[in-house]
């Protein structure tokens, strides 16, 4: 077991919180790539839990620590019920999305445009700090719409870090409220990488964690040289196996077991199995839970007929988990 001030509890390496991505099963999923990376969650907001099903929305197997919830919404008082039901959960860390540019999130007067009303976002903050004793962290841009100034972050970040946040994920793009969908705002904007080293520089007792458009080892290894940790998003969710060596390579557990592909879809097996028993008559498909999976084989030849397979109706509709070993075993090589 690990501790809070163990290396192997650091957010050195994370996914992002990914909407209709980054599920409960998902997660799971993950954990048997990676023992020690950090996992968040979709944003739930707080009307879903201050009013709706917390159970549902909140429920993950113990695996999946260090796991953070991230919460969406703006007003302290919701924000501080919602973080005290994380924590009473056992969530490891509550986070609060101030870097989603979706109107749909904007109409909600959250997400990106938040970085508009910093007081607003260190109120927020001091309240969830008030209502818990684990981590509140915020999850921001670099910018809104096309004011491309450093002060912008630089005060954001600083009246938040006043309210006695420590913990920064900066996702080096500008968000543009205006315009672009969700989509063209992770692909327009520029990376400016520099922007997230600059704040480290000023704000060096702060911990900062970069984000954005980062795919491999190596450019991860680039940007711990100038920051605290790196999340990676799409390119962990598409290209699962690219966490296959973070264990050890940024965490330097050398006895973290070293499974294939194979060993991967077969510890998975079980948990599929008790999760369909559990839920499959509210509704749970086995494809709600392989769908995770289909980017396990990209860079193989063969991982196109893995992904048909498991893309398959007919067969999905068989609810039969063994269905990812068959799969594999169309792979020409052993993966």
């Amino acid at each position: 077991m690990t501790t809070a001030t163990s290396p192997y509890r650091s957010r050195r390496l994370s996914v992002a919180p990914m909407m209709d991505w980054t599920d409960r099963h998902c997660r799971v999923f993950h954990r048997q790539i990676t023992r020690h990376t950090w996992l968040y969650t979709e944003m739930v907001t707080t009307g879903a839990l201050v009013y709706g099903d917390v159970e549902r929305h909140l429920r993950y197997d113990e695996v999946e620590h260090p796991i953070a919830l991230q919460l969406g919404g703006s007003d302290p008082t919701d924000l501080a019920k919602s973080a005290k039901l994380g924590e009473q959960w056992g969530y490891d860390e509550i986070n609060l999305n101030c870097g989603c540019p979706s109107e749909r999130v904007q109409k909600g007067a959250f997400g990106a445009c938040l970085m508009g009303e910093p007081q607003l976002v260190a109120d927020c903050v001091k309240a969830m700090r008030d209502a818990v004793t684990i981590d509140v962290t915020v999850k921001h841009r670099i910018g809104i719409d096309y004011n491309e100034e450093y002060g912008f972050v630089r005060d954001f970040i600083g009246t938040i870090a006043d309210a006695g946040c420590r913990t920064f994920i900066v996702h080096a793009r500008n968000a543009v409220l205006k315009g672009l969908s969700p989509k063209e705002n992770r692909e327009i904007p520029p990376l400016r990488y520099d922007v997230a080293y600059q704040l480290k520089r000023e704000f060096p007792e702060l911990e900062i964690i970069i984000n954005g458009g980062i795919k491999t080892d190596q450019e991860i290894a680039l940007h711990l040289e100038h920051v605290d940790g790196v999340m990676l998003g799409r390119e962990a969710y598409h290209n699962p196996w690219v966490m296959a060596s973070w264990d050890r390579l940024f965490y330097g557990d050398l006895e973290a077991p070293m499974k294939t592909r194979v060993e991967v879809l077969e510890a998975m097996i079980p948990y599929i199995a008790e999760q369909l028993r559990l839920y499959g008559q509210h509704g749970l498909k086995l494809n709600s839970i392989t769908r995770h999976m289909l980017g396990i084989m990209t860079g193989l030849p063969g991982a196109r007929a893995f992904r048909q397979l498991l893309s398959d109706p007919k067969k999905l509709a068989g609810a039969d988990p063994a269905l990812l070993l068959e799969a594999a075993a169309r792979m020409p090589l052993a993966a």
